[in-house]
């Protein structure tokens, strides 16, 4: 949690708006709601290493109670996280509204030193037991399948962000050059942040001029083609919750952009991430099989792992040094 969100939370009192709670609102975030509405309670809730986290529980006009989860970051940082999530998961909602809960706005609070952004979802009671990977899977390929880019290319019309790390995701209609453009970036910021190092350097010069033209190329040549599928782009269990009322799973924390949907499992390789255990691939590949060249998934499949372990290098920064040097 950065300095400037910590200041937030010890430095505000719980707002004149709320009856009772301790999580700081203003009066910026009931105009997204029909006037009359009242905050009942602004609690601090749940745990997020970026944002700080509250459940808002609101009395509409016509007296009814609803819930929603509020998550709230400082700085340019975090305009771009909470303007990009909302984006992405609104985009997610437009195809698949029993996967994602549901976006309701973002915005800036008032009253801000620092200057302070949130972004305002629909509240679902979930558990964070690791999916059940035949749900999960067959949502995630319906996702992808279904999913239709507005612009027909790759990428997203805002800045999303993996964890505080913003992506680029500027439109592109190759998927070669948009994915070159992707990793590069996040390549650009792990030596920024991390150090330079000499071997690694090398390494990844020969991905860029060699591997990728070669491997992630073959997808559209001899008349091949990919679809830009809507991907979650930071889907590990720790972005899943499953609902206590109805068991559906839901999925959240999104960075989405339009990618090749074997894009999105590239993440399930990282080690670090329980849903490492290959039933959740096996899963997947059972809803949405490989792209051709079907023999070349496996190398793709670590190459765009290549890209979630670097950033996560970004994001973790020394505890990040360590990933990027297994």
């Amino acid at each position: 949690m950065s300095e400037a969100i910590h200041n937030l939370l010890t430095d505000q009192q719980p707002s004149a708006i709320s009856d009772s709670g301790d999580f700081p609102l203003d009066e910026n975030f009931l105009t997204k709601f029909p006037s009359g509405t009242k905050v009942l309670n602004a609690a601090r809730f749940g745990t997020s290493a970026w944002t700080i986290t509250a459940r808002i529980t609101v009395e509409l006009p016509d007296g009814a109670h609803a819930r929603y989860f509020l998550k709230c970051a400082a700085e340019d940082r975090g305009r771009v996280m909470m303007e990009g999530e909302y984006n992405a998961m609104s985009e997610l909602h437009r195809t698949m509204p029993n996967f994602v809960p549901k976006p309701v706005s973002w915005g800036k609070y008032r009253l801000g030193n620092p200057d302070t952004y949130y972004f305002l979802l629909d509240f679902i009671d979930m558990n964070d037991r690791i999916p059940e990977p035949n749900q999960l899977c067959s949502k995630l390929a319906q996702l992808h399948r279904n999913s239709i880019s507005p612009t027909g290319k790759f990428g997203l019309h805002v800045t999303t962000c993996n964890g505080r790390t913003p992506q680029a995701v500027n439109g592109q209609s190759s998927w070669t050059t948009f994915f070159t453009n992707l990793l590069q970036h996040v390549v650009d910021l792990d030596f920024e942040v991390n150090g330079h190092w000499e071997e690694l350097d090398l390494l990844e010069k020969r991905i860029f001029i060699n591997v990728i033209p070669r491997l992630i190329g073959a997808l559209e040549r001899d008349g091949r083609s990919i679809k830009p599928c809507l991907i979650h782009a930071d889907l590990w269990e720790g972005n899943t919750g499953t609902s206590y009322e109805t068991g559906d799973i839901y999925v959240f924390d999104s960075g989405a952009f339009y990618a090749h949907n074997e894009m999105e499992i590239g993440d399930w390789r990282c080690h670090y991430n329980k849903i490492h255990n290959k039933i959740y691939t096996r899963t997947y590949l059972r809803y949405y099989g490989p792209s051709e060249p079907k023999e070349e998934w496996d190398d793709r499949n670590r190459m765009y792992s290549i890209y979630f372990n670097i950033i996560y290098s970004v994001n973790h920064m020394d505890q990040g040094k360590a990933v990027r040097q297994t």
